[in-house]
């Protein structure tokens, strides 16, 4: 079992930054692939951004590419997501993901938190 807590959420003006982090533990993390989604009010849960357990393969939405940065720390059972130049359509509430030995970073995953709400203003 892993559990998964995501902070950092906030409100933000568009062009600004915020960095959110997930708390991880259960289980090995360094064996654990990891992943942010977001939804928002209406619409689909999309993928934002993924990172492969092995081999360090990552993948970023079409929608954030260029803006928004995964990282973990092993050593510490944390994931982050680096938000930069945040525009309005970024407002959603955020989801950390995890699942033991995933092969594929943009879906599958089996352990979700509870999210955290990314409000962006114009």
């Amino acid at each position: 079992q892993v559990q998964l807590v995501e902070s950092g959420g906030g409100l933000v003006q568009a062009g600004g930054s915020l960095r959110l982090s997930c708390a991880a533990s259960g289980r090995t993390f360094s064996s654990i692939s990891v992943g942010w989604f977001r939804q928002a009010p209406g619409k689909d849960r999309e993928f934002v951004a993924g990172n492969r357990w092995s081999g360090g393969t990552t993948e970023y939405g079409e929608s954030v590419k260029g803006r928004f940065t995964i990282s973990r720390e092993n050593a510490k059972n944390m994931v982050y997501l680096q938000m930069n130049s945040l525009k309005p359509e970024d407002t959603a509430v955020y989801y950390c993901a995890g699942v033991l030995n995933g092969s594929s970073v943009r879906r599958d995953y089996k352990y979700w938190g509870q999210g955290t709400q990314v409000t962006v203003s114009s």
